[in-house]
C-alpha cells in the first residue's frame, strides 16, 4: 500500500502542479468570447489582476498613477522566473548599457519590449488584444520570456476607452448592426480619441502637459526599453499598417533602427500573408514630430514603432469593399503582430542590446552645447520639462561663447553668465536633446504626417546659441528668498511677462483683492522700473480685504512672484497710481463654446487652460443651446478652434455681434476666425494667393497631386513675427514674437482695429516646412488683434498659441486678452 501510495504521488503530482497554475483565457474570465463584447476598463483591469495573483513568480503589476477622472493605470511586467527573480539587476544593466546609470551591465542578452495598447480611447480593440496576448506569452511562448522582459500597458487612455465604450454599450443593436450609417456606427462628439481634458495623448509624449503622460514618462525612463509599440485603429477602408515607416525620418535615426523595422515588417508579413490578411507599409506615418508613442522611444534609442488596424467602428461593420470588419478580427490582427514583435525580440536580444549601447554612445553631432538665456521664469518653465524626461543641465559658466543664434537666424557670439543654463548633447539622452533643440529641422520629404517645427527656445521664449563646442558649466543658483509683507506699504507691484505672473492674478481675483494694471511704463519712487501690464495692488483698493498684506504675500510666495512693496503712489516717471492709465483688472465672467462645430481638441486646450493652468473659472456654454443662451451673464466669450458655418446663422450672429456691441469681449482661436472673415460687418478680410500656378493645377499629373499640394501647405512652421507691445494684448512681450503657424490660412491687416502681431512684407520663418506658394499669401497678414465693435472686442487669434499646450511662450497673449484688452467692456 505504501509503494502504490507514493507511486500514486509522483504519478498525479505533475497533474496537481499543473492545475494550481492553470490561467484562465480572457474568454473564460470575463464570461463571453472575446471581441462579442467590448469589455471595461475596470474588466481589463481586473484581468490582469488575476493573472498577476495566478502567476506571481512571472508577473509583476503595478500601478503607475490615475487618470482625471481617477481610473488606475497599469503596467504589467513579465517574463521567465529566473528574470523575474533578477529583475532589478536586469533593468539596473539596460541602463547602464545606455549609460544613464553609471558602471559597467554584467550582462546584456535580455531585451526589452514595450507595447503600449489603447492611447486613443475610441481605437479600443488593441486593449482586448492585450489581454490575449499576455495570456498566450504565459501559457504558449514561454521559451521567448527567457531572454525577453515584456512591458504591457493595457490601456494608456482609459477615460477616452471609457467613454466610447459606454457610448457603444448604450448604444448598440442587438444583433449589432453593420450598416455605415447605423446610430452605433456614428460616434457623437467629442467622441473618445482624447482623454478627459480631450487632448491626443499621442501627441503628448514630449509636452507631457496631461496627468497620464507625466505618470507615464517616470515608468517608460526607468525602463528605457529597446522595442516599443503603439496600437492604433485607422479607417475601415485600410488594411493594417505596420513597420517600416514612411519617410520622412529624422537623421538621428541610426540605419539599424530602420533595419530592424523592416525585419520585423517581414516577420509580421509572414504570419499575415499565411491568414489571407491585407496590410500595407512605408507609404505613412512618418518617424519625425517627436512627441509621437513611435518616434518619442526612437529618439531615446528605441525601435518605436505604430501599428495601426482599421476600425474605430463597434463590433461589426460593413466596409466599401463588402467585408464586415469585426471586433474579433481587429483584435486577432493586433495580437499577432504583438506577438510577432516578442518573437524578433527573443531572437535578436543580443544585437537589440549591442545596437542600443551604440545608440546612446553616438558622440557624432553639430552641436555639442545649448546655451538658454531669458527670465528665470522661461528658464525654470523649460527646466521643469526637462525634469520630466529626465534630461540633465547646469548654469553657464562665465564667458564667451560662439554658435548659432535663434533670435538671430545666424551665427555669430554671445556673452554668457551664470544665469543662462546649458543643455549638451553629450549626455546619454544627447539625441533627444538635438531633436528637440535644433534650430532648423531637416526634412528628407515635404510629406509629413504631422508639425515640422517645435524647436524649445522658440517655444519658451528663450534666446538660445547652439555651439559647437561644449560649454562649461557650474552649480545653478538658489531660488530667490520668498517675500515678507510692509505694514507701510501703499501698493504691491509686480511685474508682468509670464504665466506665473497670470496665475498670481488669477489667484487674487478668485479672494476678490482688486488689482490695477499700468498701460504705460513706469518707475517708483524708490527708482523701481515696471513695463506695461505691471500689476499694482494697491490698499486703499482693497479696505474691505481681511489681513490684506498676508493674503497678497501668501499669493506672490505661492507663485514664486517677487513683490516691491511702494511707499508711496506719486510716481518718479510715468503714471501715478491713481492715473487714468493705471486700470482695474476686471473680474471676468468666461464663457467658453463646446459641443458640435467645435474641435474637441480646440476646446480641450481652453479647458484645461483654465482649469489646470490659469485655475480661474469657465463655463462651458453647449453650442446647441446657444441660441438660447443668456450671453448677458458673462463679460468674455472663447470661441475655440472649429467650423462654426452652421452655427452661426443670420440670428445667432447678430445675437453675438448685439452682445460685444454691448461690451462683450469675443476671443475667436483658428477656424473660429472664419465667424467673422469677410462679413460685411466685420473688418477681418481673408487673404487671396497671388500666385498663378495654383489655377494650372489640372495640368499635374495624378500621382504627383499629392507632392504638388505640398505647395500650397504649412506644416508647422516658426515664424517670426512683428509685435506692437505698447497694445494691452502683447504686454509683457517683446517687439518680435516667434509663432507657430499650423496652417496656411492667411488674413490681411486690419484697416480699422489694431495689428498687434503680424507678418511684414517679407515673411521671416525660421523653422519648419512651407510650401514656396504660401510666403507670399502671408505677406502682411494678422498673427494676433483686435477689432472694436460698439463698447465691446473680437480679438482675432490666427494662430493658435494653446495648441497641445506646449507652445509657452504664447499663452500670455491670451490672457492678455481676457484682463487686459478693451479694460472698459463690459463689467458684471
Amino acid at each position: 500500500m505504501r509503494k502504490l501510495s507514493v507511486f500514486l504521488f509522483v504519478l498525479l503530482s505533475p497533474i496537481f502542479a499543473s492545475q494550481s497554475q492553470y490561467l484562465q483565457s480572457p474568454s473564460e474570465f470575463l464570461g463571453y468570447e472575446l471581441g462579442t463584447e467590448f469589455s471595461r476598463h475596470h474588466e481589463v483591469v481586473d484581468y490582469f489582476k488575476m493573472v498577476a495573483s495566478q502567476l506571481p513568480k512571472q508577473v509583476k503589476l503595478e500601478t503607475y498613477g490615475e487618470t482625471y477622472e481617477r481610473r488606475p493605470l497599469y503596467t504589467a511586467i513579465i517574463s521567465s522566473e529566473e528574470n523575474m527573480k533578477n529583475l532589478e539587476t536586469i533593468r539596473q544593466n539596460h541602463l547602464k548599457n545606455a549609460g544613464v546609470l553609471e558602471g559597467s551591465a554584467s550582462s546584456n542578452d535580455i531585451a526589452v519590449v514595450w507595447l503600449s495598447y489603447n492611447v486613443h480611447g475610441n481605437e479600443a480593440s488593441s486593449t482586448e488584444a492585450s489581454m490575449k496576448t499576455i495570456y498566450t506569452l504565459l501559457t504558449e511562448k514561454q521559451d521567448w520570456l527567457k531572454n525577453t522582459v515584456i512591458i504591457i500597458d493595457p490601456c494608456l487612455n482609459p477615460d477616452g476607452r471609457d467613454r466610447y465604450v459606454n457610448w457603444y454599450n448604450q448604444t448598440k443593436s442587438t444583433p449589432y448592426d453593420i450598416d455605415q450609417q447605423a446610430s452605433e456606427q456614428n460616434e457623437p462628439w467629442p467622441r473618445g480619441r482624447a482623454n478627459h481634458y480631450l487632448f491626443d495623448l499621442n501627441r503628448d509624449w514630449v509636452w507631457a502637459s496631461q496627468k497620464e503622460t507625466q505618470a507615464r514618462l517616470k515608468v517608460y525612463n526607468k525602463w528605457l526599453p529597446q522595442i516599443h509599440v503603439d496600437f492604433h485603429e485607422q479607417g475601415i477602408n485600410d488594411p493594417y499598417y505596420f513597420a517600416p515607416a514612411a519617410e520622412p525620418f529624422h537623421d538621428i535615426i541610426t540605419d539599424w533602427q530602420r533595419d530592424f523595422q523592416t525585419q520585423i515588417g517581414e516577420n509580421h508579413a509572414k504570419y499575415f500573408d499565411a491568414n489571407g490578411w491585407l496590410y500595407f507599409t512605408q507609404e505613412r506615418f512618418d518617424l519625425l514630430y517627436p512627441s509621437y508613442g513611435d518616434t518619442y522611444p526612437t529618439y531615446m534609442g528605441a525601435i518605436g514603432m505604430t501599428y495601426e488596424q482599421s476600425g474605430q467602428k463597434g463590433l461589426g461593420i460593413l466596409n466599401d469593399e463588402g467585408d464586415v470588419l469585426t471586433l474579433v478580427d481587429r483584435l486577432e490582427h493586433h495580437y499577432t503582430t504583438g506577438l510577432s514583435t516578442v518573437e524578433m525580440a527573443s531572437k535578436n536580444a543580443e544585437k537589440l542590446n549591442a545596437e542600443f549601447k551604440k545608440f546612446f554612445a553616438n558622440k557624432n553631432i553639430k552641436y555639442k552645447s545649448y546655451v538658454l538665456h531669458g527670465s528665470r521664469d522661461k528658464i525654470d518653465g523649460l527646466k521643469t520639462l526637462l525634469d520630466k524626461h529626465e534630461i540633465t543641465y547646469g548654469a553657464a559658466a562665465t564667458g564667451k561663447i560662439s554658435g548659432y543664434s535663434y533670435n538671430d537666424s545666424k551665427n555669430g557670439n554671445r556673452n554668457v553668465n551664470s544665469e543662462d543654463i546649458v543643455i549638451s548633447a553629450l549626455q546619454p539622452k544627447g539625441q533627444m536633446v538635438q531633436v528637440l533643440f535644433e534650430p532648423h529641422t531637416h526634412l528628407a520629404d515635404s510629406i509629413t504626417y504631422d508639425i515640422t517645427a517645435w524647436s524649445l527656445p522658440y517655444a519658451y521664449g528663450l534666446d538660445a546659441v547652439a555651439s559647437g563646442n561644449l560649454v562649461g558649466t557650474t552649480t545653478i543658483g538658489k531660488t530667490p528668498e520668498l517675500n515678507t509683507k510692509n505694514a507701510n506699504a501703499v501698493a504691491y507691484v509686480a511685474k508682468w511677462d509670464h504665466m506665473k505672473d497670470a496665475e498670481f492674478l488669477a489667484e487674487l481675483l478668485k479672494q476678490n483683492v482688486k488689482i490695477r494694471f499700468t498701460e504705460k511704463p513706469l518707475t517708483t519712487r524708490n527708482s523701481e522700473s515696471f513695463d506695461r501690464g505691471a500689476l499694482i495692488i494697491i490698499r486703499g483698493d482693497n479696505k474691505k480685504v481681511e489681513n490684506f498684506d498676508d493674503v497678497v504675500i501668501a499669493a506672490a510666495n505661492k507663485f514664486k512672484r517677487k513683490t516691491v512693496a511702494v511707499t508711496s503712489g506719486f510716481s518718479k516717471t510715468g503714471p501715478d497710481f491713481g492715473s487714468p492709465d493705471v486700470k482695474l483688472v476686471n473680474k471676468h465672467n468666461i464663457a467658453v463654446l463646446s459641443g458640435n462645430y467645435t474641435s474637441s481638441l480646440g476646446y480641450g486646450e481652453v479647458w484645461h487652460f483654465f482649469e489646470q493652468q490659469l485655475h480661474y473659472p469657465v463655463t462651458s456654454i453647449n453650442t446647441n443651446n446657444f441660441s438660447r443662451t443668456n450671453l448677458d451673464k458673462y463679460t468674455v466669450l472663447v470661441i475655440p478652434n472649429g467650423n462654426y458655418s452652421r452655427l452661426f446663422d443670420k440670428s445667432n450672429l447678430e445675437k453675438l455681434q448685439n452682445w460685444v456691441k454691448k461690451g462683450g469681449k469675443v476671443i475667436a482661436i483658428d477656424g473660429a476666425l472664419n465667424i467673422f472673415a469677410d462679413h460685411k460687418d466685420f473688418g477681418l478680410k481673408t487673404t487671396a494667393s497671388k500666385d498663378t500656378t495654383a489655377l494650372k493645377s489640372n495640368l499635374i499629373a495624378y500621382a504627383e497631386r499629392e507632392r504638388d499640394n505640398t505647395n500650397n501647405l504649412i506644416t508647422g512652421s516658426v515664424f517670426n513675427t512683428e509685435v506692437d507691445n505698447t497694445h494691452p494684448l502683447a504686454f509683457g512681450y517683446d517687439q518680435n514674437y516667434f509663432t507657430l503657424k499650423s496652417g496656411s490660412t492667411a488674413y490681411s491687416l486690419l484697416e480699422k482695429g489694431y495689428n498687434v502681431a503680424y507678418l511684414g512684407k517679407n515673411p521671416k520663418k525660421v523653422s519648419g516646412f512651407a510650401g514656396k506658394n504660401t510666403l507670399k499669401n502671408l505677406e502682411n497678414s494678422l498673427i494676433f488683434g483686435e477689432e472694436r465693435v460698439g463698447k465691446g472686442s473680437i480679438i482675432y487669434m490666427a494662430d493658435n498659441i494653446l495648441f497641445r499646450n506646449f507652445w509657452e511662450n504664447g499663452k500670455l497673449f491670451f490672457v492678455n486678452a481676457i484682463f487686459f484688452v478693451n479694460n472698459n467692456a463690459f463689467q458684471l
